[in-house]
C-alpha cells in the first residue's frame, strides 16, 4: 500500500514557476515508477511526466518538454515536478501516481495503482 500526498500548487502568473512535491508513505517507494498527471476543467485527465525507479529515465508529454522537470529522492520518498515558463493552458489539478511497472506504457493511467488527492495549479495570463 502506498499513500501519496501532493503539495506546492497555487496561483502564478504566466511565465512563472512552481515546484510540486509528492510525499509517499511505505517502504517500497523506490520500487515504483512515479508519474504526474493533470486534469483541466472540462477535460480528461492526461499524462504529464514519469520517472523510473532510480530516476535515471524520465518521460514527458510533448507540451511540457523543456519546461517541466520530474525528479525523485528515494531517501525522502518524494517525487517532484519543477514547472517553469508556465502557461495559462497548464492550469489544472495535478496528481501524482505510483506504478508498480508491469511492463506496459507508463503514460497510461490504468498502469498506476495509487493516486494522490491532487493539487490545484492556476496560471493567470
Amino acid at each position: 500500500q502506498v499513500q501519496l500526498v501532493e503539495s506546492g500548487g497555487g496561483l502564478v502568473q504566466a511565465g512563472g514557476s512552481l515546484r510540486l512535491s509528492c510525499a509517499a508513505s511505505g517502504r517500497t517507494f523506490s520500487s515504483y515508477v512515479m508519474g504526474w498527471f493533470r486534469q483541466a476543467p472540462g477535460k480528461e485527465r492526461e499524462f504529464v511526466a514519469a520517472i523510473s525507479w532510480s530516476g535515471g529515465r524520465t518521460y514527458y508529454t510533448n507540451s511540457v518538454k523543456g519546461r517541466f522537470t520530474i525528479s525523485r529522492d528515494n531517501a525522502k520518498n518524494t517525487v517532484y515536478l519543477q514547472m517553469n515558463s508556465l502557461k495559462p493552458e497548464d492550469t489544472a489539478v495535478y496528481y501524482c501516481a505510483a506504478d508498480p511497472f508491469r511492463g506496459a506504457d507508463i503514460s497510461l493511467q490504468t498502469e498506476y495503482d495509487y493516486w494522490g488527492q491532487g493539487t490545484q495549479v492556476t496560471v493567470s495570463s
